[in-house]
C-alpha cells in the first residue's frame, strides 16, 4: 500500500541523477513546481540542455560521486539507465533520510511520482494524480479518464469560497439552444458555478442537472414580459461576483456575435472582476447548417453578412452570391424584403427561415424574396428563427420539397 502525499517543492533543492529523457520529464515537472534542481550526469539530453541554457536548472557535468551530492536535497530522482548506479543513489538517500524516486525499479523505490494532469478551474488549478503500483501505463489511462470526466462538466466542482473573497464571471456561449452543442469548457464552468445568469435562448436542459445549491437567475427577454435591461444584467453580474460567487452568464449562440458580451465584460472589468469568455456555436452559422444550408459554398457564395437591424440593409452587398443572415428578423420581415429588393437584390432570390434550429420541432420555410413575408405569415412563422437570403438556400434538402 502507498500513501499519496502532495509535496510542495517550491524553493527546495531536488537532485536528479541521470541526463536522459526519463530524467528530463521529471526535471521539467520539478521546475514547474518551483524546485531548485541540480542535474548530475556526464551528458544531458536536448530538453535538459535547454533548461540549463535558460538558467532554470544547474548541471554538474560528471558522474554521481556519493552522499555529498545529496547535501541539502529534499528529494532525489535517479534514472541513469544503470541498475547498479541507481541502486547506489537509492541506498545513499535512504542512509541520510532523503526520499528517493528510483525510476528503474518501481518495486524498490520508496517514492513514486504519480501520473498527473491539471484541470483549469476559475478559482485555480485542480490536480488529478493517479498511482497504480508497478503499472505506470494504467495510472496514465486512469488519470486521463478522470480528467476527461471532470472536464465534461459532469461532476459538480463548486468550491467552498469565502463569500467576502473574489468572485469571477464567465461569459459562456451556449450555442443555438441544444445541450449537445455547448462546448466542453462551457460545461466545465457550469459545474463550478455558484450562480448562473441565463438567457431565454440558452441550452436550459443543462440547468436541471446542477446542484440545488446553484442559484439560477433568469434574465431572458420574453415577448409580453417586462424585459430585463442590459444595464440590469450587468449589475447582476457585478453584484454576484463582488459577493464572492463564481458566476456563469449562459447565453444563446456566441457572447460576441450580437450577444452584448463585450458590454458585460467591460462592466465586470470596470469593477476589477476577472472575466473569461467562452465562445459558443453561433446561431448565425449553425442554424442554417441544421437546415442543410452552408453560408458559403464554392461557386455559389463567397461571403456572408450577419445583421439584426434594418438600417444597415441598404448598404449590404446585393448580389445573390453574397449570403445575408438575419437574426431576430421575423417581426420586420416585410420591411426587410422591401429594402433588399429596393437595394438591388433579385426578387427571385431564394430565402429560408429556420425556426428553432437543432431542436426536435425545427421547421424550415423556403420561398423567394418577394414572397417569403407572405409565406411566413401564412404558415405562422415565430421566433426564434434565423433567416437566410442567397443562392446557398437552394443547396438545402428542404428546397427540393414542394
Amino acid at each position: 500500500m502507498a500513501l499519496p502525499v502532495a509535496l510542495d517543492l517550491t524553493g527546495r533543492r531536488v537532485v536528479a541523477v541521470g541526463g536522459g529523457p526519463v530524467s528530463a520529464r521529471r526535471v521539467m515537472a520539478f521546475v514547474e513546481e518551483g524546485a531548485i534542481v541540480t542535474v548530475i550526469a556526464p551528458w544531458i539530453c536536448e530538453d535538459l540542455t535547454d533548461l540549463v541554457t535558460t538558467g532554470e536548472i544547474a548541471w554538474l557535468e560528471r558522474d554521481y560521486v556519493g552522499v555529498s551530492d545529496l547535501d541539502g536535497a529534499r528529494l532525489v530522482h535517479t534514472a541513469t539507465g544503470e541498475a547498479a548506479a541507481d541502486d547506489r543513489v537509492l541506498t545513499d538517500a535512504d542512509t541520510v533520510g532523503i526520499w528517493c524516486v528510483h525510476a528503474g525499479d518501481a518495486g524498490a523505490t520508496p517514492v513514486a511520482v504519480l501520473a498527473r494532469t491539471t484541470v483549469s478551474l476559475p478559482d485555480g488549478p485542480l490536480t488529478v494524480a493517479t498511482h497504480a503500483a508497478g503499472d505506470p501505463r494504467l495510472a496514465v489511462r486512469a488519470r486521463d479518464a478522470v480528467a476527461e470526466h471532470l472536464a465534461t462538466g459532469s461532476v459538480a466542482l463548486q468550491r467552498s469560497r469565502r463569500r467576502d473573497g473574489a468572485g469571477w464571471v464567465a461569459l459562456v456561449g451556449g450555442g443555438p439552444g441544444t445541450d449537445a452543442l455547448l462546448t466542453i469548457r462551457g460545461r466545465h464552468l457550469l459545474s463550478t458555478a455558484d450562480v448562473v445568469v441565463v438567457d431565454r435562448l440558452a441550452p436550459r436542459g443543462l440547468l436541471a442537472d446542477l446542484p440545488a445549491s446553484v442559484r439560477i437567475v433568469d434574465v431572458g427577454k420574453v415577448p409580453g414580459r417586462h424585459a430585463v435591461t442590459q444595464d440590469e444584467i450587468n449589475a447582476v453580474l457585478v453584484e454576484e461576483a463582488l459577493a464572492g460567487h463564481g458566476v456563469v452568464r449562459l447565453k444563446g449562440g456566441d457572447p460576441y456575435v450580437l450577444g452584448r458580451g463585450g458590454e458585460e465584460r467591460l462592466a465586470c472589468e470596470a469593477h476589477g472582476i476577472p472575466v473569461e469568455v467562452v465562445p459558443g456555436v453561433t446561431s448565425a452559422i449553425s442554424v442554417p447548417a441544421a437546415a442543410g444550408i452552408p453560408v458559403t459554398h464554392r461557386g455559389v457564395a463567397r461571403g456572408f453578412t450577419v445583421v439584426t437591424g434594418h438600417e444597415e440593409i441598404p448598404s449590404l452587398p446585393s448580389g445573390r452570391d453574397h449570403t445575408l443572415v438575419l437574426l431576430m428578423g421575423v417581426a420586420g420581415l416585410q420591411r426587410t424584403t422591401d429594402l433588399l429588393i429596393a437595394g438591388g437584390r433579385d426578387p427571385r432570390c431564394p430565402v429560408a427561415i429556420v425556426e428553432r434550429g437543432w431542436l426536435p420541432d425545427q421547421r424550415v420555410t423556403i420561398a423567394t424574396l418577394d414572397e417569403i413575408a407572405a409565406t411566413a405569415t401564412a404558415v405562422g412563422v415565430e421566433s426564434p428563427a434565423v433567416i437566410v437570403v442567397g443562392d446557398v438556400v437552394a443547396l438545402s434538402p428542404h428546397a427540393l420539397t414542394p
